[in-house]
């Protein structure tokens, strides 16, 4: 070893960062994107990997200043809570040997799951090393899993070091590749240089602008196939349709709904609305629809476990609103419907889809769900055989409206019509109880009148 070797060595020492317990009994969760790589100097609080459990994003920062040496596992991969994620070349840890110093290969497979154990493990010492003082030897802090937020748009930040990866949420990430932006181009307001979605807005925005446009290309046969892995939210949305489909005999009942009156007094009802009160859309009806025909219909709301070979039927309306994000489906829970008026579901429904579009929602609001709604309205379509949101056993999905001659019995006359594709499961909901149910929510909506009796 030269002098030189040597000198390096005695500064450094190596720090393996472990997967932190992320809280709620989660025993692993799957690593989703790598924001460092071997070799990256990494600062304080600088995210270095994403990871999900239950459709929820978590990110995981570094306590510590240092170089990457190894990485803990590849994306797609699991990682147990308390295994290795990540080692850390770092300064002023101790003396190590040459031989501890050699950054280790990247694991294909996560280490397996240990007992309880300190996110950040203690340097490997040389036994010949004089002792390091007490004060020294203290590990730094453990990584806290934090949420992945957007960070407030501000003042500009530094310019980024060249070849320095840009900080981002995941759901960032995924708009800038859909819509070809590279992140490295483009400057962070947040924190640390933290690229937000105002971020990606001026971009946009500045794109447009300058006036778009390319030169037009010949066409040319396209022979390429990519191949993408499936992982994070696209895995478990394959996992979730796969068990639904797999353990479910679905039951699906159509019936089109006149929401002519239904539609003339939500427009009523915005154009009356104080300033402090949300924009009504047709969900808030629908989901006060859907907590009356329960109360004739409680079997649809319902949990179904398998195993066990018990219903939990629920008292409590929670509605899973499905939301397309950037990232994918993720289902919100509008929680105790049958608490809420139309201005405060409303105003929790447009809170929930703006913080999954965001990638702010918490595990707490994409669970706990007893009975859901999905809309493919915008998009058209007349009929759709929505997949029921396992273990729930039933489902509501809405179809677009269109204005359709109706014939009221002396003449036909224009109406706003709609179709509801409502899937049910029919090991718990027979045919019978399915078609109560949704003839009953055809009656709140044509006749709005009704979802304000109580009684």
């Amino acid at each position: 070893m030269n002098e030189r070797t040597q000198a390096r060595v005695e500064r450094m020492g190596i720090l393996r960062i472990k997967m932190p317990d992320i809280g709620e009994g989660i025993a692993e969760a799957e690593l989703v994107e790598w924001h460092v790589a071997v070799g990256d100097p990494v600062q304080e609080d600088q995210v270095i990997a994403s990871v999900m459990t239950d459709k929820a994003t978590v990110e995981i920062p570094s306590s510590v200043h240092g170089t990457v040496v190894s990485l803990g596992g590849e994306v797609g991969s699991k990682i147990a809570i308390g295994s290795e994620l990540v080692r850390m070349e770092v300064s002023g840890a101790g003396n190590i040997s040459e031989e501890d110093a050699t950054p280790e290969p990247v694991a294909s497979e996560p280490v397996g799951a240990h007992a309880a154990s300190p996110a950040l493990e203690a340097p490997m010492p040389d036994p010949k090393a004089e002792p390091v003082p007490e004060a020294a030897a203290k590990a730094s802090p453990a990584p806290v899993a934090r949420p992945a937020v957007v960070a407030p748009t501000g003042g500009a930040s530094a310019p980024r070091a060249e070849g320095e990866k840009p900080l981002a949420s995941p759901a960032v990430r995924a708009r800038a590749k859909e819509a070809g932006i590279d992140l490295r181009q483009v400057q962070g307001t947040g924190p640390a240089g933290r690229i937000s979605h105002a971020d990606l807005d001026a971009v946009f925005e500045k794109g447009a602008g300058q006036g778009g446009g390319s030169a037009k290309r010949g066409l040319a046969a396209d022979t390429s196939v990519k191949d993408i892995k499936i992982v994070g939210l696209r895995r478990m949305i394959a996992d979730k349709m796969t068990a639904s489909k797999k353990h479910i005999p679905h039951i699906t009942y159509v019936e089109e709904v006149d929401v002519t009156k239904v539609e003339e007094l939500r427009a009523t009802l915005n154009k009356t609305k104080r300033d402090d009160q949300p924009k009504l859309t047709l969900l808030p009806f629908l989901i006060k629809a859907v907590v009356l025909a329960v109360r004739d219909e409680p079997v649809v709301n319902a949990i179904f476990d398998d195993e066990a070979g018990v219903v939990h039927q629920y008292g409590g309306v929670h509605v899973g609103m499905a939301v397309q994000t950037p990232t994918g489906l993720m289902v919100a829970n509008v929680k105790h419907c049958e608490a809420r008026d139309l201005w405060d579901t409303a105003g929790e429904v447009n809170r929930l889809a703006d913080s999954a579009r965001k990638g702010t929602i918490t595990r707490d609001e994409l669970r706990g769900s007893t009975i859901t709604i999905t809309s493919l309205g915008a998009l058209g379509g007349l009929v759709h055989t929505p997949i029921i949101n396992h273990p729930e056993v039933a489902i509501v999905g809405v179809n677009k409206m269109q204005i359709r001659p109706m014939w009221d019995g002396r003449e036909f006359v224009p109406r706003q019509m709609m179709n509801l594709s409502s899937s049910f499961d029919h090991r718990i909901v027979d045919g019978w109880n399915a078609a109560t149910f949704v003839q009953r929510i055809k009656q709140l909506l044509e006749e709005p009148a009704l979802l304000f009796m109580e009684g």
